[in-house]
């Protein structure tokens, strides 16, 4: 897996290549479009840099509790990073270790 930071290092070289990407869900960065079903949000490592995620696909109903991502996918010429799958780690309610979470990009 890579940090946001070392995304940005390989970049522009990275760009259209699929990689795995790690770091903690920005806070109120979440953007859920139901009708068209994406759901847009940024990730950020501990460097500061953030990192535009948008994925195509079901919102995972616990979303709004993750503190983590793994996403996978490619980086656009823009600098988003379009998901094809995605990995949360939440809290859980009952457990001191994280619940994952994963979904599949609909496209």
């Amino acid at each position: 897996y890579l940090t946001v930071n070392e995304l940005y290092e390989q970049q522009p070289d990275i760009i259209g290549e699929r990689v795995r990407v790690n770091g903690e869900v920005v806070a109120g960065s979440e953007d859920w479009d139901a009708r068209a079903v994406t759901l847009r949000f940024a990730i950020a490592d501990e460097s500061g840099g953030q990192l535009p995620i948008v994925f195509y696909g079901p919102r995972p109903d616990n979303f709004q509790r993750a503190a983590s991502a793994i996403v996978e996918g490619t980086l656009l010429d823009d600098g988003t990073f379009q998901a094809d799958s995605l990995l949360l780690k939440c809290p859980s309610r009952y457990e001191e270790e994280p619940e994952e979470v994963y979904a599949e990009s609909t496209r």
